[in-house]
């Protein structure tokens, strides 16, 4: 791994830093990303390609490099600015630039770069969660369109998407890894029902879905019929070296050893005097720091063609996840009865604005969403140590 920027690197790094400098909006309130300041923000960033930096710049990017990519992501996540991610920009645009068709990119594209539109991911069912494959969504071929009939859950954003990349079986008796077509779909389409799914942070950011004779015309399939499987694989060059999160791990400890050093638990001396504090403070630094060495290491490796990350990406999030949750015990631990307290809370300022109850209570799925620690596990070891399948 270089750490050191080439002049090209540092120079683009100096004009990122500069325009969150001048641009960002400014504290000043309890949460100055405000939502109308966010938006603002956005628009700030797609005057400069920068909402989806990496997508080619014949599809609204900028057509960054790798490096690039991930300079970006660093200078945002160390501002602790606001970062363009999310189905969309994610997962929907890039399956779009690589197996949409042009009329399909002229429909799509404009719009998540502009903003207009929130996408959500209809994957995950009920009895199909870590083993994707066994989905039972069936779509069925009728004249031009499919009629969908089936149930997804844990969807991200359904309440308030306009448009859902659906798995759907196509081939029943085909094997289960195969006979899955890729559809776009409108949620606004009749015969869908979204309902809410109340998670243990009590925030709403999950939902169920249903699907009763829906119809969703044949031109919204994305690729080939059977082949969705295969699709949902896909990843642009992009940044997934999880930089973002790698940081934001470095900044809750670092929010935590401050208040230790302010707080004073018994009245005389502050909590940072208290040795098991300070140990357990330094340990949690230490694993964001390694977790940053895992994003380095994956930016490298996508840095060099030919070379996209596999098991390493897999390291990265099954080892990030499980730092999230022990930084949020550690911080449990240390606000003591302050822990229960979050951002709506009456009386004085409340420690780190309430953020450590929701994140701890919220980092609990953060093991199970976007694949298990335990399949993580599973890859790990076939991949990546060359292990025989159980």
């Amino acid at each position: 791994m270089d750490f050191r920027d080439t002049p090209e690197e540092a120079a683009f790094r100096k004009e990122v830093r500069e325009f969150i400098a001048k641009e960002a909006p400014k504290g000043g309130s309890a949460d100055p990303f405000s939502q109308q300041g966010t938006r603002e923000w956005m628009k700030k960033l797609a005057e400069r390609k920068w909402i989806a930096p990496a997508w080619p710049k014949e599809y609204g990017g900028a057509g960054m490099s790798v490096m690039e990519q991930f300079i970006f992501n660093s200078e945002l996540a160390e501002a602790r600015a606001p970062r363009p991610f999310g189905i969309a920009v994610g997962f929907a645009g890039p399956t779009l630039i690589v197996h949409g068709t042009e009329e399909q990119k002229k429909k799509y594209l404009p719009e998540i770069l502009s903003g207009d539109a929130i996408w959500c991911q209809g994957y995950s069912e009920p009895g199909a969660g870590s083993d994707l494959a066994s989905l039972q969504t069936r779509a069925v071929r009728d004249g031009d369109d499919y009629i969908i009939n089936g149930q997804k859950i844990w969807t991200s954003g359904a309440h308030l998407a306009k448009w859902m990349i659906l798995l759907a079986r196509t081939d029943p008796d085909a094997p289960k890894h195969r006979g899955i077509t890729y559809f776009i779909v409108d949620m606004k389409s009749p015969g869908i029902t979204v309902r809410p799914l109340i998670n243990a942070a009590d925030s709403h950011e999950f939902n169920e879905v249903f699907f009763e004779d829906v119809r969703v015309p044949r031109e919204n399939i994305i690729g080939e019929e059977n082949r969705g499987w295969y699709l949902a694989q896909t990843t642009l060059s992009f940044e997934r070296s999880n930089i973002g999160s790698a940081i934001g791990a470095r900044q809750v400890v670092e929010d935590l050893a401050k208040f230790a050093r302010e707080h004073r638990g018994d009245g005389t001396s502050t909590l940072a005097h208290n040795p098991a504090v300070r140990t357990e403070l330094v340990d949690r630094f230490i694993e964001a720091n390694v977790a940053t060495m895992m994003s380095y290491k994956i930016v490298s490796m996508q840095a060099k063609e030919g070379v996209p990350p596999g098991h390493e990406s897999s390291v990265a999030k099954l080892y990030g996840t499980e730092l999230n949750q022990r930084i949020y015990r550690t911080g449990m631990k240390l606000l003591g009865m302050y822990g229960q307290l979050d951002g709506k809370s009456p009386g004085p300022e409340v420690p780190l604005k309430g953020r450590i109850k929701y994140m701890y209570l919220r980092s609990i799925a953060n093991t199970i969403e976007g694949g298990t620690s335990e399949i993580q596990r599973n890859i790990i070891a076939t991949r990546g140590l060359g292990l025989p399948r159980a």
